[in-house]
Order: C-alpha cells, then structure tokens, then sequence
C-alpha cells in the first residue's frame, strides 16, 4: 500500500486550516469507533481539562490502529465530537503532537450537546486506509 495522497486545497476550493479537504488511498480499511477520554479501567482521563482529554483520546486512537496495523499515518478521516468548539485549539494541539503537517486527514467537527457520560468533553472517530493484512488481537 502506498501512503494515502491528500488536497489540501482542490480547484475553487479555499483551503483547509488544519485538515485536507480531499484524502484517499487503496489497501483494506479500517473504521475506529468513537474515542473517549477513558483509561484502559473505564475511568475518565482529565475531567474539565480538554487537551488532557484530547491526549487520552488520540492515545485510545493509537492503540486502537495498531490493532488493526495501521498508525495515525495511514488516517484519511477525523471527525470530531466536541460540547464546546472553543475546545477546538486543545484537540488540535493534541493532534498536531501524533500527526504533522503534511499527514492531515480530511476532518469534521461538531458541537454537540453531551457525550454519554457528563464529564467527557470530547470524542473522536477515524477512518484509515492500510496494507491488505493485519494480525487479529
């Protein structure tokens, strides 16, 4: 599998701050469930605090790959769950800590009301596109 090719900025179309507008890629995908700032207990991970959240939730979102043997590389889709968009600069702050400038995914983000538990602030999903096997955990 070659590396997914990403558009940041598409003919008649402003570019993207933060995202491409336009990812793919060939070889077997892979759909991550939403991610929660939860520790591998259950328990939530920096309540009121949204970059320790997000932190916990792309960690969620590393190990969840690698079972599936891809990493934030092979990533061609984000989207994001936040109850407040001002926490947008501390998720991407986050995300910019596993996934640099020239691997952005095509990306959503959407305000939502709640998450299932009171005390999560954010939750996110990803879609990949990797090599044609992975090992079966």
């Amino acid at each position: 599998m070659t590396s997914p090719t990403r558009i940041s900025a598409p003919q008649g179309v402003a570019p993207g701050t933060g995202y491409s507008h336009v990812v793919w890629g060939t070889g077997r995908f892979v759909a991550i469930s939403g991610q929660c700032a939860l520790d591998e207990t259950g328990n939530v991970v920096g309540e009121g605090d949204a970059r320790a959240q997000a932190d916990q939730v792309f960690e969620n979102l590393r190990r969840c790959l690698a079972a599936a043997g891809a990493t934030f590389d092979d990533v061609v889709k984000l989207t994001y769950f936040v109850t407040d968009i001002s926490h947008l600069p501390a998720i991407r702050a986050a995300r910019d800590a596993v996934i640099g400038p020239d691997q952005l995914p095509a990306s959503s983000a959407v305000q939502v009301s709640a998450l299932f538990r009171p005390e999560l602030l954010v939750e996110i999903e990803a879609f990949a596109v990797t090599g044609e096997t992975a090992d079966q955990n």
